[in-house]
């Protein structure tokens, strides 16, 4: 078992363990404790109340996050005719046809993200072994695939991400920065709850959201108090 180091020893004492926390102290805490050398990232885990093994629970979704993630979104579009001038006039880093699928066929991979219409997907399909093991396969459902390129560019780079459950339930996703103001992870924060909250399954029974934990990429997680979430919304059960 690797030791901790000082930094992370000192971090471990501010968190009570027994203690569930409200969103803004939780939020408070979580900058705190984001003492590295590097802007570390702020992360929401929450764990769902359903069964991911039927396919009617699961939870996979979208949602912009008001203050954006803090980190730069290389954006690709593949698609055709006059779409590729609207992903050019959109912000799309990189923006194509056939040739551009050709270059990631032969090994090109410089991008976060890619989104590409529909009148497309059948020449995309064959790079579905290349894509979908990095998460990089567009899809309906993430709103990677689309007619309306210009907006999803727009929106994917001001900070829209999906979000989904992983087989044991769990939503992890980024709410930006530790240099973020409060008030701006705070706002994802509730983005974030609303999103999640609205996607829950019909078949899911009992209490579906089940915890709610914040941490930092070099932190101890914090645990939120379900009871007090209603200052984000209200809470689907």
């Amino acid at each position: 078992m690797a030791k901790l180091s000082k930094r992370q020893k000192a971090n471990a004492l501010l968190v009570d363990r027994n203690t569930t926390y409200g969103a803004n102290e939780g939020l408070d805490l979580v900058k705190k404790i984001a003492n590295a050398k590097f802007d570390e990232t702020i992360e929401a885990h929450f764990r769902l109340g359903i069964n991911t093994r039927h396919a009617d629970q699961q939870v996979r979704s979208t949602v912009v996050l008001p203050a954006g993630t803090g980190k730069t979104v290389r954006v690709a579009v593949i698609t055709k005719g006059e779409r590729v001038k609207e992903a050019e006039a959109a912000g799309a880093d990189f923006f194509g046809s056939e040739e551009l699928i050709a270059k990631i066929e032969g090994g090109w991979m410089d991008f976060d993200l890619l989104i590409a219409s529909p009148d497309i997907m059948g020449a995309l399909g064959k790079l579905g072994k290349v894509l979908g093991p990095r998460g990089l396969m567009p899809s309906p459902k993430a709103g990677t695939v689309t007619t309306e390129i210009g907006k999803a560019v727009r929106e994917f780079k001001a900070g829209k991400v999906e979000f989904r459950a992983d087989k044991q339930g769990i939503v992890h996703i980024p709410l930006g920065k530790a240099s973020f103001e409060p008030t701006s992870l705070y706002t994802n924060l509730a983005a974030l709850y609303d999103a999640i909250s609205k996607v829950k399954p019909a078949a899911a029974k009992g209490t579906y959201i089940k915890s709610v934990f914040l941490t930092s990429t070099m932190g101890p997680s914090i645990r939120l108090d379900l009871t007090r979430l209603t200052e984000l919304g209200t809470v689907n059960k």
